[in-house]
C-alpha cells in the first residue's frame, strides 16, 4: 500500500543505493603511478593522441587553406627538380625553352626542351616530354620521348605534399646522331614539397633502370635535387637548386656529379611566366649551360 511504512523503508534504501552509486562515479580514481591499469590508460592515451596526430598530419591543405586557381601556372622548368603539384583535371600546361651547352660540356649543342602537363584529377598528372636537339657534333632531329605520371598521395599542413612519379623514356632520338640514348628507360621519382615562410622547397630522390649492356649508358642511375625558390617583388622571382647523381658502374659508369642552377623568373600573369639563369657542374671542367623558357597555362581542354 502507498502508506505502507515498509514500503518508505525500501523506497529510502533504493534512493540511497542510487545516490552512492552517483558518489561513486564522480570520484576520482586514486591509483598507483606505475600500476597496470594506469599504464593500460597511458598507453590508450598515447595510442589516442598517435592517431589524432596523423590524423591532423593528413588533412588535406584545402581544408587548411584557400583553394588553388586551376588558370594559376605552376613551372617545374628550369629546374632538375619537380614539385608535388599537380594541374588541375582537364587543364593542360604548357612548358618549353632553350638551353645552350659550353663546348666542355659533353653534350655540348642547343636544346628545345617542351612539354605538355594535364591534369587527370584532383591528385594525378600525365606529363608528355620531349626535346629538340642540335648537337655541335650530330645532326639536329627529335630526342627521346619521356612520359610519366604523377600521383600526390598526401597533402598535409604538417608534412607538406608528398608524391611519386614512376617515368618512362622511349628512344625516339638516335645515339648515333647525338639526339639521344638508344635505351629503354624506367624510372621512380620521389617527391617532397613544402613551404617555409615565402619560400618553397622541393626535395626529389629517383632511381633509374636502363635497357642494354652498360656500355651506351649505365644501366642502374639514380638522382637527387633539392631546390628553393621565392619572390623578389610582385613579378619578380628566383630560384636556386643543387643537385646530383651517383657514381654509375658498367663500361659506360661515371663517377658522380653535382650541378648548380640559378636565376630570376618573371610573372608575366597569372597563367603565364619566363625564365632564365644557368647552371654550371661543379666537378670535372666545370661545363655550364645558360637556359631561358616559359610555362602557359592554356586553360581547360574539357569539362
Amino acid at each position: 500500500m502507498k502508506g505502507d511504512p515498509r514500503n518508505a523503508a525500501c523506497h529510502e534504501q533504493i534512493q540511497q543505493q542510487r545516490n552512492e552509486k552517483i558518489l561513486r562515479e564522480r570520484r576520482p580514481v586514486v591509483l598507483l603511478p606505475f600500476s597496470a591499469f594506469s599504464l593500460n590508460r597511458s598507453w590508450r592515451g598515447t595510442q589516442r593522441a598517435a592517431f589524432f596526430a596523423v590524423l591532423f598530419c593528413l588533412t588535406p591543405v584545402s581544408a587548411l587553406a584557400q583553394a588553388r586557381d586551376p588558370h594559376a601556372v605552376q613551372p617545374e622548368r628550369p629546374s632538375v627538380a619537380t614539385h608535388a603539384g599537380t594541374v588541375a583535371p582537364g587543364w593542360i600546361e604548357l612548358e618549353m625553352g632553350a638551353t645552350f651547352a659550353s663546348d666542355s660540356d659533353p653534350e655540348h649543342g642547343a636544346g628545345v626542351p617542351i612539354a605538355a602537363k594535364i591534369g587527370l584529377t584532383p591528385r594525378f598528372q600525365v606529363t608528355l616530354g620531349g626535346a629538340f636537339v642540335a648537337p655541335t657534333d650530330g645532326e639536329a632531329g627529335m630526342g627521346d620521348l619521356n612520359l610519366a605520371l604523377k600521383w600526390r598521395f598526401v597533402e598535409s599542413a604538417a608534412l607538406g605534399r608528398l608524391a611519386i612519379m614512376p617515368n618512362i623514356k622511349l628512344p625516339t632520338g638516335s645515339q648515333e646522331n647525338g639526339t639521344g640514348v638508344d635505351t629503354t628507360d624506367g624510372g621512380l621519382l620521389l617527391i617532397l614539397s613544402r613551404s617555409i615562410g615565402p619560400v618553397s622547397m622541393d626535395l626529389n630522390a629517383g632511381y633509374t633502370r636502363r635497357s642494354g649492356d652498360g656500355t651506351v649508358a649505365a644501366r642502374d642511375a639514380t638522382l637527387w635535387a633539392i631546390s628553393f625558390g621565392g619572390p623578389v617583388t610582385a613579378r619578380i622571382g628566383w630560384g636556386a637548386e643543387l643537385s646530383g647523381t651517383l657514381r654509375t658502374s658498367g663500361p659506360s659508369g661515371e663517377p658522380a656529379g653535382y650541378t648548380l642552377l640559378v636565376g630570376p623568373t618573371f610573372s608575366a600573369a597569372s597563367w603565364l611566366s619566363f625564365d632564365t639563369g644557368f647552371s654550371v657542374q661543379l666537378n670535372e671542367d666545370h661545363p655550364y649551360r645558360i637556359y631561358f623558357g616559359g610555362v602557359w597555362n592554356m586553360g581547360r581542354i574539357w569539362p
